[in-house]
């Protein structure tokens, strides 16, 4: 791999109007409902952390300091990083601004995340790849592949892990969920092809695969993987398609609502997009 890669100060230095970058949490959130993607990356209104969203933050920072050290032949043991999980739970709290109703609430939270973790560890396998990459930033130039056009904007994605694999670098997204379940591809295809867009971008070679893997908030926690093929042309020929009309949405600054299922789990849902209609 390159070294054409951002830090995290890097890419916070980056953050600034629609138009600084595409990444694909924000063609997530404009395809889900176009009018809550202007309340949050325009009109700069974010909905609160909840107990579940800082749940796979804390999940997220232990597994990359378990990364980051395999990075450097080290591997930590469960005890280690559940001292790091309570010593860093604190400041983590501030600063999301988490506020839990209870010292019963915030423990139970704590417990579980490093249920998850334990869980997660239990299956990795001792002969799993040295990692190429944990949390990384990448920004490339969103040239269309198949047809040369260059979009005038860059594309800009953390990738959880890339692993080297045998047959080529592995792209590993971890996700945090409710419920067991086997992932549709097309939800998560927008990131994954983002993802490969850019791992190409910074290396001589092609992904090997992408994985989700998922840690289950179940009473007894699970860890599922699943594995997807690497991205072909038509992929990318959806993703710059729908980049495209994003952009085009951007230019013309139209963002009307767009109800669906995620509504009912919408901050915005009974204030800003209830005014937006009126």
């Amino acid at each position: 791999m390159s070294t054409d890669l951002l830090t995290r100060d890097r890419l916070a230095g980056r953050q600034g109007g629609v138009w600084a970058y595409v990444s694909p949490s924000r063609l997530g959130k404009w395809l889900s409902c176009p009018l809550a993607f202007r309340i949050q990356y325009i009109d700069g209104i974010w909905s609160p952390t909840t107990p579940s969203l800082f749940l796979g933050k804390t999940v997220h920072a232990s597994l990359e300091a378990f990364y980051r050290n395999r990075q450097l032949g080290i591997t930590l043991t469960l005890a280690e990083l559940s001292h790091r999980l309570s010593d860093s739970w604190g400041q983590m709290a501030e600063k999301e601004g988490m506020k839990f109703q209870s010292t019963a609430e915030e423990d139970a939270l704590k417990k579980q995340a490093m249920d998850l973790v334990s869980t997660y560890l239990q299956q990795v396998p001792a002969d799993e790849p040295r990692p190429l990459a944990v949390e990384v930033a990448v920004e490339a130039p969103l040239v269309d592949p198949g047809t040369g056009e260059d979009l005038g904007v860059p594309l800009v994605g953390i990738v959880d892990l890339i692993l080297d694999d045998k047959a080529g670098p592995t792209i590993i997204d971890f996700k945090t969920a409710a419920r067991s379940a086997e992932p549709l591809e097309v939800i998560h295809e927008i990131q994954l092809t983002s993802y490969a867009f850019l791992l190409r971008h910074v290396s001589t070679g092609n992904e090997a695969g992408l994985e989700i893997r998922s840690l289950v908030k179940t009473k007894a926690p699970k860890i599922e993987t699943h594995r997807y093929l690497p991205r072909t042309d038509a992929h990318f020929r959806r993703l710059f398609a729908v980049v495209r009309e994003y952009l085009d949405a951007l230019d013309r600054g139209q963002f009307n609502f767009r109800p669906n299922w995620g509504c009912g789990m919408c901050d915005f849902r009974d204030s800003h997009c209830r005014n937006w209609q009126g």
